[in-house]
């Protein structure tokens, strides 16, 4: 805000540079004492000009319209005498006086009233509407990350079960175990924090949920992610994708069979395509949208904050399986134009 106070400083200086020079300019040409005459109209204007532009400012948005319109008469009563110390040798006869008086008032005094009040109007416009839309990026922000730290705990919980169990019984897979589970905690707490991180960050982490998640099962990998296109230079919103993978864990059947839950995740000209299917337990109903979910309404908030108008989000029952389809449209460019708007604020 500081920045905004001071680029205004610099715009009233340049503006009453050049309207000295204008006036001058002018007057040069009309009468000999110019350089007094200008002098003379100038801090007529400055003195009208601030006088009512920081009365403006002391009684803007309170209710107090007597005081402001009794100093307000003050300024358009004095404004006019900066004349009379020019001319008071000259202003020997009441008509004369009136004369310049009303002259100034007329021609210096009250359009330079409404240019004080132009320019305050102006300078609140601007200086609301940049506070506007910081306190919106702020409760952007405060949303993001209440919605990025809305990871089940319970799974945490169960993994760190799951690795007792297998320190143990001294399994060769529990040093593994603890690694996926140590980068997935590195990349929750810290390298999330970020507005976008690589993709290929991104699908790393979900293969460490599911290589954790298949510690519950004792069958052949009970779920398969296929990554197809290019997606070295492609950029994501962090821990955007957890929710859908999560869901479909939970909701699947307790026993399920090598392969049950399929991840694709494609990305064909700055398009990504995610696809999660899983099969529904006997009991599960509609319950991914039962009340009190973080689930999919917590992708749905995210992805309205981060992509709004760029991305799609198809739901599908079959009633044996469950596919959840999210597309973001214009990855690499979105991505860019959303790190230019932060720079900028």
């Amino acid at each position: 805000m500081d920045r905004i106070k001071k680029v205004f400083t610099l715009i009233h200086i340049c503006l009453w540079i050049l309207f000295s020079l204008l006036i001058a300019l002018q007057l040069s040409q009309d009468t000999a004492y110019w350089f007094k005459l200008t002098a003379v109209v100038l801090l007529t204007s400055l003195y009208v000009f601030y006088s009512h532009f920081f009365l403006l400012t002391r009684y803007a948005g309170k209710r107090k319209k007597g005081a402001y319109l009794l100093r307000l008469t003050g300024i358009l009563l004095s404004g006019p005498f900066i004349y009379w110390l020019l001319h008071y040798k000259k202003l020997d006869t009441l008509d004369l006086f009136s004369e310049y008086y009303f002259v100034s008032l007329f021609s210096i005094v009250l359009p330079f009233i409404f240019l004080s009040w132009l320019a305050r109007v102006t300078e609140n416009l601007v200086i609301n509407t940049i506070k506007k839309e910081q306190l919106e990026k702020q409760a952007i922000q405060a949303e993001l990350y209440y919605l990025k730290s809305q990871i089940n705990p319970h799974f945490l919980f169960n993994t760190l079960n799951n690795i007792h169990t297998l320190v143990y019984k001294q399994a060769p897979a529990a040093p593994e175990a603890v690694i996926r589970l140590a980068s997935l905690m590195r990349y929750m707490i810290y390298e999330s924090n970020a507005a976008t991180v690589p993709l290929s960050r991104e699908i790393n982490y979900l293969q460490d949920y599911m290589s954790l998640q298949q510690l519950r099962y004792k069958k052949s990998p009970v779920a398969d992610l296929v990554v197809e296109g290019s997606i070295e230079s492609s950029h994501i919103a962090p821990l955007l994708f957890i929710h859908l993978l999560e869901n479909a864990y939970k909701h699947s059947p307790a026993r399920l069979e090598p392969g049950a839950i399929n991840v694709r995740l494609i990305v064909k000209e700055n398009t990504l395509t995610l696809s999660v299917q899983n099969p529904i337990g006997s009991n599960q109903g509609n319950t991914l949208e039962e009340p009190g979910g973080i689930g999919l309404p917590n992708v749905r908030k995210r992805l309205a904050l981060l992509y709004p108008d760029q991305h799609s989000l198809e739901i599908s029952n079959t009633g044996g399986q469950f596919t959840v389809t999210l597309a973001i449209h214009h990855l690499q460019t979105q991505v860019h134009e959303r790190e230019a708007h932060l720079l900028y604020h």
